[in-house]
């Protein structure tokens, strides 16, 4: 290596060699080149447990990372300087080395200790003295940089590979696991993280078990003893190599790395593969583990070259015993960083300043405190570079990784089977379109079949399905008596759906049913059959509660959900004189009278001008509109009508009408001659203020809640829906009760047993249902949840219900006699819609067509007309006078001009008719009759004016306009004021 060279003052020149000296004795009693003695030295301290071949092997990977950065960096103006401990794989021994290396040889950073253990104790003298440690073996999550600032863990933390032992599982659907791990700093660190990361995927962790350091085969195997009691078969191990393979082999001879078992090994066991003995490598086949991802280079190459020949120079007696290579390369790793964050850094000699203390009782109070601790950090912190093991990168003082390697131990090694990064999670190999999933892993026994991860009988024994014993209501579940073979057959509704459910399964479920008798008492005692592990599952109405979840796990539900109650019905007698309102609505009553008046103005304002029918006195056509409309309620309206419009108008709403009228006439039937049923009670709340007794079916659950509704003392049980029936037709004054409690599937039962005379009333309380119970934590349940959900879909629940319950129509509840419903507005909506929107349809048309039809004579209504008031009102005046005149054109009165024409006379044919004018009294012979828009032709848009007309009209009136004609003759035979008959010429115009 080269030699930098240093100028020294010629005063000095002769004190060099004494100087050179000193330094090259003092560099080769700590293994370091004599080069370093030639720049500013930085003490590293490295505790090491030089009594096992590893630690003789990281002592020289150290060693070459230092010379080898000196060697590519010649010109750096520091040396570290590396100081040997020995820890003898003692914590005591640690930390005391820790100490002396920072009081004695005042060291500014330290490397190690290789355990967990050890460098807890360590890491907190590095703090106190600040003096920064790095551990390229410390992975344990106790261990925080962000609660002791100058500890840095050149190395990854264990919590990092918690998720992907989690994805691994999500891969295969495993949704329960059991984790074992090392009782010490290295092993329980990582339960956190790991419970968190299972939750992640919806894992749970069904038992943890710590296992010492120490543990012999005895206590390894009662450990396993228990495991293999349990249901669940994956098992996620976290340990050291060395009590690794001792677990594994006692796994083996216990038969637990047989088929169906699932071993997942954190890196632990994947790191250190060439450690294990070939006993325990073949106890571990199956066996999947991870490890960090290490690129092999041509750097990493060379180092592995140069290190095996180093070490058999170095140490020829050594065994071959070949060192985890990702391990190797962090060691290295490490100390080359040092070096380089020393150089970066311009760390000058070791300075420590002496605290201050009146007593130092020991020597951790006589420890200084570095004054290049806090800068020697922030540069390791800051230090980036490609190193052996990968990018070396530094993130809140712990290195990153940027991927795990799974692995499968297969023969006599381990096989890749896939890797797991932060930014994909698993993938079979690192391209950016690799399949999202492992590849064939090898399980323990060897099976075609990925394990399903769990045992329906740990024992290998029938599951027990504890049933209950019932009193009643036996078409859910019927224990029958004992045969002859010694068997009972039990037979239900809920047996005959788990039946089916377990046909269904992805595989074989042994299992027998055993009746438990006390369940009539409480269905809580049969619930609890489960939690203490005396029966594997309750198979029968068992309602799902919060609190039976809180100690069971349940299925989904395979009945309907609630609760409700049934009360007796009776005859409901009472009447009113106003029944006949009650067939419909008040809101259908009042449509419809809208509707009869708005039909009755469109048939009245098209016919007004053209239909004589249609005209007279204000109030005969008030009327008109009126009873014209209302006339077709018995279709005996006898007004004849002229214009197509009205005709459909008409036609229209007569269909309507009939409707109404027909359904109005049914309901009114039905509420009068069939007999109307009515509950005694309709509320929970009416039977509290009353007092009365209610029922409930014994051992239900609902017996606590009715007591929290003011029933405490009032209760009795019931167990069969004959005991229903009789109780509710005896009453609550009687020794029976008023009402019975129970859940929706068996007051469905009861009403299908005894269709008159009760009814389901009040509200429905939510329950969810009957489903089947598991223990806490059972991996079946989602299968049989999945089976339920399968069957629900089809039609085999549909075909159990109607064996046990028959026909859901076959017999029904007098809910429909219960009262008799009325008709309402809504039940009419569409027919009022069609009626309304024609009816407006054919008045805006004949509207339209009046306006254009008549714009001329309108415009000349408006230029002669006179009054007071604004323009609008004067010509809304004149239109309204113009529209109330007879319109001459029509087919109607242009007949009765032609006749009056050839008569001599409009009215010489024509019988009187009631807008005959009653002032005439007696007229000449020969003459005409008065015209009838002289006297009853005035509508209520008629409007009077003076004229100065004589008392005796000259045939010259014939060119006065009519409604002169006829107001000035109105006003003329008042003024006569006699009863004398009087001639009264007539002129036809033109």
């Amino acid at each position: 290596m080269a030699r930098r060279s240093v100028q020294f003052p010629s005063f000095l020149s002769f004190l060099c060699p004494l100087l050179l000296a000193a330094l090259v004795g003092l560099t080769t009693a700590q293994n370091v080149p004599p080069a370093a003695a030639l720049g500013a030295r930085v003490r590293v301290g490295v505790i090491l447990n030089m009594t096992s071949p590893v630690g003789a092997r990281r002592r020289v990977g150290i060693q070459m990372a230092v010379e080898d950065y000196y060697a590519a960096n010649p010109a750096s103006a520091t040396r570290v300087e590396l100081h040997f401990r020995d820890s003898g794989a003692d914590v005591l021994r640690a930390a005391s080395a820790a100490v002396e290396l920072i009081k004695n040889e005042q060291v500014q950073a330290i490397i190690g200790p290789a355990t967990s253990a050890e460098a807890e104790f360590v890491v907190y003298i590095g703090n106190r003295s600040h003096v920064p440690v790095l551990s390229y073996s410390a992975t344990s999550p106790s261990l925080s940089p962000a609660q002791t600032p100058f500890f840095v863990r050149a190395a990854a933390n264990d919590s990092f590979q918690t998720a992907p032992v989690a994805a691994i599982l999500d891969v295969f659907r495993w949704r329960a696991a059991v984790v074992v791990y090392e009782d010490s700093p290295y092993g329980t660190g990582i339960l956190p993280s790991l419970a968190d990361a299972l939750q992640g995927i919806g894992a749970k962790i069904m038992d943890r078990t710590a296992v010492p350091t120490d543990a012999t085969d005895d206590r390894l195997d009662a450990v396993l003893y228990r495991f293999k009691g349990m249901p669940t078969r994956v098992f996620v191990v976290h340990m050291m190599y060395s009590l690794a393979g001792r677990f594994f082999r006692r796994a083996k001879m216990l038969g637990m790395m047989s088929e169906g078992y699932v071993w997942v090994a954190t890196d632990g066991v994947g790191i250190f593969m060439d450690r294990f003995s070939p006993e325990e490598v073949d106890a571990m086949q199956g066996v999947v583990s991870l490890r960090p991802y290490v690129q092999e280079t041509d750097a990493a190459k060379n180092f592995s070259a140069r290190f095996k020949a180093r070490l058999r120079r170095e140490n020829p007696t050594a065994d071959d015993v070949r060192e985890p290579t990702v391990l190797r390369f962090w060691a290295y790793d490490t100390a080359w960083a040092i070096a380089a964050a020393a150089e970066a850094a311009g760390v000058t000699s070791p300075a420590f300043q002496t605290p201050q203390m009146n007593m130092a009782l020991t020597d951790l109070d006589r420890l200084g405190v570095s004054a290049t601790g806090t800068t020697l950090l922030n540069a390791v912190l800051n230090t980036t570079f490609d190193g052996l093991a990968g990018k070396f990168r530094l993130v809140d003082g712990q290195l990153q990784l940027p991927a795990y390697e799974v692995v499968n131990i297969i023969g006599k090694g381990a096989r890749t089977v896939g890797f797991w990064r932060p930014e994909s999670g698993i993938s079979q190999d690192l391209n950016a379109g690799s399949a999202k999933t492992l590849k064939q892993i090898l399980w323990p026994g060897e099976p075609r079949d990925t394990p399903k991860g769990w045992t329906v009988s740990p024992n290998g024994h029938k599951l027990r399905v504890n049933v209950p014993t019932k009193r009643g209501f036996t078409q859910f579940v019927d224990v029958g008596n004992v045969s002859t073979t010694g068997n009972r057959n039990i037979t239900g509704y809920c047996i005959d759906v788990f039946d089916e459910v377990m046909k269904s399964m992805p595989y074989p479920v042994p299992y027998e049913y055993v009746p438990f008798p006390d369940s009539s008492e409480s269905y809580e005692k049969l619930v609890d059959q489960v939690n203490m592990q005396k029966a594997d599952v309750v198979v029968g109405d068992v309602t799902i509660t919060a609190d039976r979840m809180a100690e069971v796990d349940f299925t989904m539900p395979f009945t309907e959900s609630g609760w409700s109650m049934v009360v007796a019905v009776q005859k409901d007698t009472s009447t009113s004189m106003w029944i006949f309102l009650q067939p419909l609505t008040t809101s259908l009553w009042i449509a419809s009278l809208i509707f009869f008046c708005f039909t009755g103005f469109v048939v009245w304002v098209i016919e007004h001008r053209i239909n004589p029918e249609f005209r007279g006195t204000p109030w005969q056509q008030f009327g008109l509109i009126f009873y014209f409309a209302f006339s077709t309620l018995v279709f005996s309206h006898k007004e004849k009508l002229e214009s197509n419009l009205s005709r459909l108008v008409v036609i229209i709403w007569v269909f309507v009408v009939l409707i109404l009228t027909s359904s109005y006439t049914a309901s009114l039937t039905s509420m009068l001659t069939v007999q109307k049923l009515q509950p005694t009670v309709t509320d929970a709340r009416e039977l509290v203020r009353r007092g009365d007794y209610i029922g409930f079916q014994e051992g239900t659950f609902i017996e606590p809640l009715l007591k929290k509704m003011g029933f405490q003392d009032r209760m009795r049980s019931y167990s069969t829906a004959d005991q229903y029936a009789d109780a509710l037709s005896k009453g609550s004054a009687n020794g029976g009760v008023a009402a019975i409690f129970d859940e929706i599937p068996y007051l469905k039962i009861f009403l299908s047993q005894y269709c008159d005379g009760y009814t389901m009333v009040g509200p429905i309380y939510k329950t969810d249902g009957f489903g089947f119970v598991f223990p806490k934590g059972s991996p079946m349940v989602a299968d049989v949840s999945r089976a339920i959900l399968t069957l629900a879909e089809g039609e085999n629940i549909a075909q159990i219900e109607k064996k046990w319950f028959g026909d859901p129509g076959s017999c029904q509840s007098q809910s429909s006699a219960v009262g008799s419903s009325n008709l309402s507005f809504r039940s009419f909506g569409g027919l009022f819609l069609i009626t309304g929107v024609v009816s407006s349809a054919m008045l805006v048309i004949y509207l339209v067509t009046f306006f254009y039809r008549e714009r001329d004579e309108l415009r000349e209504a408006e230029a002669a007309g006179s009054g007071s008031g604004s323009p609008s009102l004067r010509r809304l005046r004149a239109w309204m006078q113009h529209y109330d005149r007879k319109d001459l054109k029509s087919t109607t009165f242009r007949t009765f001009n032609d006749e009056s024409v050839r008569n001599g006379s409009e009215y010489a044919t024509r019988t009187p008719r009631w807008f005959d004018s009653p002032c005439n009294g007696v007229v000449a012979a020969g003459a005409n009759r008065i015209p009838e828009e002289a006297v009853g032709g005035m509508s209520p848009f008629s409007v009077s004016r003076s004229s100065e007309t004589n008392a005796g009209i000259s045939p010259a009136a014939g060119d006065t306009p009519a409604s002169d004609f006829d107001n000035s003759f109105e006003r003329r035979a008042g003024e006569a004021g006699t009863s004398q008959p009087q001639q009264i010429n007539l002129a036809t115009p033109g």
